[in-house]
């Protein structure tokens, strides 16, 4: 496998870089809650403006299903930006507009310009060829920084890489190379699974549970499986449209032996009474939010023997201070494993979120920006947004 990344470019001075970057940050009343995502861009972003480039940010922020709304607007975040970068930054407040080509003719060498929000267009959506036309026109080259939609057919990061060459970010770059130790590990290989829906999850378990010591389960996720048994789950979260997929990971009736799932749960009642209890003992008015203690205890001694470590999706109500302790366990256990002991992954919103809760982050190898995307590449699926940036190398 060659990855093409812009590392590989000759000569950028001069040159107009479009930067496809995720920018999709949380805001609340126009303030952005979390900059992780803007941070990671970084690295890219200066090492392009170095070298002289022009470039062109894009992002998609929500969904604002193709119209112009004043909440979607990538202004807050070209507020952060400036403070973040201390460079020239452009933002015309419009997408593909008068006042885009004219900033574009003005920006120099080194300087960045930020589009408005992509999805203002609903044919970024579309994967429409004519919008990615139009966005190419713009640039001299095409640079994928935004992995974390790599999976989407959409016009910025699939159909533009028709009108432009297209490379690799530094952050791409590393996501690839991260998450291929992952498909050749270093065995024992410990998959932390949580969140709600076991449809997306379903074909990442299925294709890691062939190479993984064990796959430890929790969160909704968890949930799926007790229903499916037909056990009583009381008013617990779970993905009732997806329950045939449970089904893949049962022989003759029995749980296939790499999949664990927890011991005891912490449990809440219509009367907001907690109680600790077995899988088996959850109550009609009850809903499970936690793993408990003895779940904590048994998931550490596997985590403990890791070589290689992936965790995608908290294993409860991690917000709530009454059920955080059962995720943020596993985010210290999976820290502390971490660089040098195992290799140890993290991806997805809520997981990093959790990881950022323990105050650990720093100490886990790789977290990625990507959710989704993660779980596709891992899972093999098709990646548009990568095609022409990896290229597939014979093997000799």
């Amino acid at each position: 496998m060659e990855i093409k990344t812009i590392k590989k470019i000759k000569n950028l001075k001069g040159k107009t870089i479009f930067l496809r970057v995720d920018f999709n940050v949380s805001l609340d009343k126009g303030k952005i809650k979390d900059d992780y995502r803007i941070k990671a861009t970084l690295k890219t972003i200066n090492f392009l403006a170095d070298k002289g480039a022009r470039i062109i940010l894009a992002s998609h922020l929500g969904d604002p299903k193709g119209k112009v709304l004043k909440e979607y607007s990538l202004y807050p975040v070209a507020l952060r930006l400036r403070r973040l970068l201390k460079r020239p930054l452009k933002f015309p407040g419009e997408l593909n507009g008068l006042k885009v080509k004219k900033a574009l003719l003005k920006l120099l060498p080194g300087e960045i310009l930020l589009l408005e929000n992509l999805r203002f267009d609903k044919r970024e959506l579309e994967d429409d060829k004519e919008f990615a036309r139009e966005l190419a026109s713009l640039a001299d080259i095409y640079v994928n920084e935004a992995f974390s939609v790599s999976h989407r057919q959409q016009a910025s990061v699939s159909a533009i890489k028709n009108y432009l060459p297209a490379y690799a970010g530094l952050l791409l770059e590393e996501e690839i190379k991260a998450l291929n130790k992952i498909k050749e590990p270093k065995k024992p290989l410990v998959v932390i699974m949580g969140g709600a829906k076991i449809k997306t999850k379903a074909p990442l378990i299925k294709k890691l549970e062939k190479k993984a010591t064990k796959v430890l389960l929790g969160g909704a996720l968890a949930n799926n499986f007790w229903k499916y048994q037909k056990m009583e789950i009381g008013s617990s979260l779970y993905d009732a449209d997806s329950l045939d997929e449970v089904e893949n990971f049962f022989t003759n009736g029995k749980i296939k032996t790499k999949i664990v799932l927890p011991i005891d749960v912490v449990v809440l009642n219509k009367k907001k009474q907690l109680r600790l209890c077995r899988p088996q003992e959850v109550k009609k008015d009850e809903a499970i939010f936690d793993i408990g203690p003895e779940t904590i205890s048994l998931y550490a001694k596997y985590i403990k023997d890791a070589q290689t470590l992936v965790w995608n999706g908290p294993l409860g109500k991690f917000e709530d201070n009454h059920f955080k302790q059962g995720t943020l366990s596993i985010a210290r256990l999976v820290a502390a494993r971490s660089q040098g002991k195992a290799y140890g992954l993290v991806g997805g919103g809520e997981t990093v979120a959790a990881l950022n809760l323990s105050k650990m982050g720093e100490y886990v190898d790789f977290i990625s920006t990507a959710g989704g995307a993660m779980l596709s590449y891992l899972g093999g699926e098709k990646m548009p947004g990568l095609e022409k940036i990896i290229i597939a190398t014979k093997k000799r």
